[in-house]
């Protein structure tokens, strides 16, 4: 971006609540069953039907503002917000406009550079989700699909105070990571779980706010990114050009990576809002709050600084062990298995193998083949000298394509490590025997030589000799 403008971004994150049932209807939530088979009167907006508030969906929206500190309304109101979609049966959504149920909070996130930015929350309501329409399987007409009608939402909206793509990325996983760590959301965004309207405006720097466009419905972290990128490139060209942005709703198009117009940004008064008259207010007392407060988790934040204190770990450690809660709790489950007397041991290898094994396959945490139970016995081979960790990444590979137990694959594959002095001193004559060359070159000065010495001599026992010992016999007999 040119030095002489700035962007200025705010986000808007609806997020599914994992509730069993809708936010005003008794009708099922679960994704992927046939169209409008989970769809009532209610839903459906028939007429003479009447909302009946979903108290789970309250609970989590509570939780919510709890972990980001926010103010939690004592008297919150429910509002139609009308407008015309296909997909919106009854013509109005019911959502929460001028008395939200969590306003004024915190989310703290990391920079690149390690430092530690806050964005406020400035809002975080409750609403109903519409419909959906489907174009893929139908010619010259649109189907509608209203299972999704009336799903529990909350709407997180922060303050316009993201100053990049980069930001809005780091603040997005730190948002997606909370309402994980709640367990109020999956957070699936490939199934709508968690969808982000990115707020975007350019102005020269120590100018007033430019116009804003929103960017809608983006669904995955880069798109995010790509998205708000190209609206900051298109904003700037359009302003040095002599032209005026439009506040208007785009679409992202990831094949062409471009932002195109959808509508005219719609203002509030646009919606006509005025309170629900068949929803009474919602009244919250301090004992149901307090009641909501004793149920948080340890959140990532807490969490990472006591794996620092905890484990002696490093906050770049401490930050990647914590990214979800289960993630967290798969460390920590490995740490007993291995006998916890080595962490530092146990994120390397979970952070390193584990991680990268996981993300060649595509595969998350929870649908690791390698449960704590096989990769803590793993790592007590290790500690114990059983085998070395170079051998410890064969053992690995066999964990992962069979259910063997760590102690059956070494038994099976003779990889014990040699430890006997005896046997290590013998290879170690017959190395230095076999490379005279190197060993006068080594003994005139060439001490990088040793490395080779090493080498050869694990790989004469097949990866089997005990480090620790090569290293120390070496050094006896060159000396």
């Amino acid at each position: 971006m040119h030095p002489e403008w700035e962007s200025v971004i705010g986000l808007e994150v609806h997020i599914q609540l994992n509730t069993v049932s809708k936010l005003f209807s008794g009708a099922k939530t679960a994704y992927g069953a046939e169209p409008n088979t989970q769809a009532c009167a209610i839903d459906l907006g028939l007429p003479g039907v009447l909302p009946v508030l979903n108290e789970a969906a309250i609970e989590m929206a509570v939780k919510f503002g709890l972990a980001v500190e926010a103010t939690i309304a004592k008297r919150s109101v429910f509002a139609r917000k009308n407008y015309f979609y296909p997909d919106l049966p009854k013509g109005y959504q019911i959502s929460q406009y001028e008395l939200p149920i969590v306003y004024k909070g915190i989310l703290s996130f990391p920079l690149e550079d390690g430092l530690i930015k806050e964005v406020g929350i400035t809002r975080a309501h409750l609403e109903e989700d519409a419909g959906k329409s489907l174009h893929e399987d139908f010619h010259g007409f649109s189907g509608i699909d209203l299972n999704r009608a009336g799903i529990p939402l909350i709407e997180v909206v922060s303050e316009p105070e993201i100053s990049s793509s980069k930001e809005a990325v780091s603040y997005l996983k730190t948002l997606h990571a909370l309402i994980r760590y709640l367990e109020i959301s999956d957070g699936n965004m490939q199934e709508g779980s968690f969808r982000v309207d990115a707020n975007v405006s350019v102005r020269k720097k120590g100018d007033k706010l430019g116009t804003r466009t929103e960017i809608k419905n983006v669904n995955s972290f880069k798109f995010v990114e790509k998205a708000i990128d190209y609206e900051i490139v298109r904003q700037i060209d359009v302003l040095e050009s002599g032209g005026t942005i439009k506040q208007e709703t785009r679409l992202y198009d990831p094949a062409k990576n471009e932002t195109r117009s959808m509508r005219t940004k719609e203002e509030a008064n646009d919606y006509r809002y005025f309170p629900d008259p068949d929803l009474l207010p919602v009244i919250l007392n301090d004992e149901f709050i307090d009641k909501i407060k004793a149920t948080l988790p340890e959140l990532p934040p807490a969490k990472a600084k006591r794996f620092m204190t905890d484990y002696s770990l490093s906050a770049y450690d401490a930050k990647v062990l914590t990214m979800t809660r289960e993630l967290a709790d798969y460390f920590e489950s490995t740490i007993k298995q291995s006998g916890g007397s080595d962490p530092k041991l146990v994120a390397n290898w979970v952070t390193g193998e584990l991680l990268g094994a996981l993300n060649r396959a595509g595969l998350d945490i929870t649908e690791s083949p390698i449960d704590p139970i096989r990769l803590g016995g793993l790592i007590k081979r290790i500690q114990d000298n059983t085998i070395s960790g170079k051998i410890g990444k064969t053992v690995f590979e066999a964990l992962w394509e069979t259910s063997h137990t760590a102690d059956e694959v070494i038994e099976k594959q003779g990889l014990k490590q040699i430890t006997d002095s005896g046997a290590i001193e013998g290879i170690v004559d017959e190395v230095l025997k076999a490379n005279p060359d190197q060993v006068a070159a080594f003994k005139s000065g060439k001490d990088k030589l040793f490395g080779f010495f090493v080498g050869q001599v694990m790989k004469v026992s097949g990866g089997k000799a005990n480090p620790d010992q090569v290293n120390a016999l070496l050094k006896k007999r060159l000396s």
